[in-house]
């Protein structure tokens, strides 16, 4: 009996590079990324974390090499109209409507995915049920990010592309978000992180991307 070949990757990001301004801000990536797996890109401010999730999400594309899913280009159109159906983006920018309430915050999401049902649920697990009723321009900065977090849950889409996702979280609220990216991942669902702070993701790849530019010297550089 052959041998059973390993299943390919989910998604391959081949010998990657992309352009900003004339800069060269990512050069030769290569990640293979399976169902259930978690990616934690880190680097300076600059170094292209956000580049590579734009990337990903289909917002700029690499000036050379390719990003496949299920083996096919997603800069194919055909290919990204599908593609795109997978994404979850969470971003600094929440777009969270200050003038509606927590709930239909949720809920309106859920109506652009023609689904129901989960937002309360997804409320209450990130700590926001009883806020479900106001405004959402009543909430803290890290109520806002465990309102973005609920609607990951409430959309469940199989790829999520967060951006400093635990920035504004207290030590609560970063557990929490560990907790559901581990749930997440248990269900087959795949990870990429961009992050300047430590998250803890059990079996977690790790891709450090370099500084672009040589880092200038500041004042107390100089005074030491």
């Amino acid at each position: 009996m052959p041998p059973l070949k390993p299943p390919l990757p989910r998604m391959l990001i081949n010998n990657v590079s992309c352009m900003r301004n004339a800069q060269t801000v990512l050069r030769n990536i290569n990640v293979s990324v399976h169902d259930g797996s978690a990616l934690v890109l880190t680097g300076a401010n600059g170094s292209g974390k956000t580049t590579f999730l734009r990337m990903l999400a289909g917002f700029s594309r690499p000036s050379a090499g390719e990003i496949f899913w299920d083996g096919h280009d997603i800069t194919s159109p055909g290919v990204f109209q599908q593609y795109k159906l997978q994404l979850n983006w969470l971003s600094l920018k929440d777009a969270i409507v200050d003038k509606q309430t927590v709930l239909d915050n949720v809920e309106w999401f859920e109506v652009l995915e023609g689904k129901c049902g989960k937002a309360m649920g997804a409320l209450e697990l990130m700590g926001l049920g009883r806020l479900a009723n106001e405004k959402a321009r009543m909430l803290s900065m890290g109520q806002r990010k465990r309102l973005q977090l609920a609607r990951l849950l409430a959309i469940d889409r199989p790829i999520w592309l967060l951006d400093e996702p635990s920035v504004a979280l207290d030590d609560e609220g970063v557990r929490l978000l560990e907790y559901i990216i581990a749930e997440h991942r248990k269900k087959g669902g795949i990870v990429f992180v961009a992050t300047h702070l430590p998250i803890q993701i059990e079996d977690a790849m790790s891709l450090r991307l370099p500084q672009r530019f040589p880092r200038r010297k500041t004042l107390v550089d100089l005074v030491r």
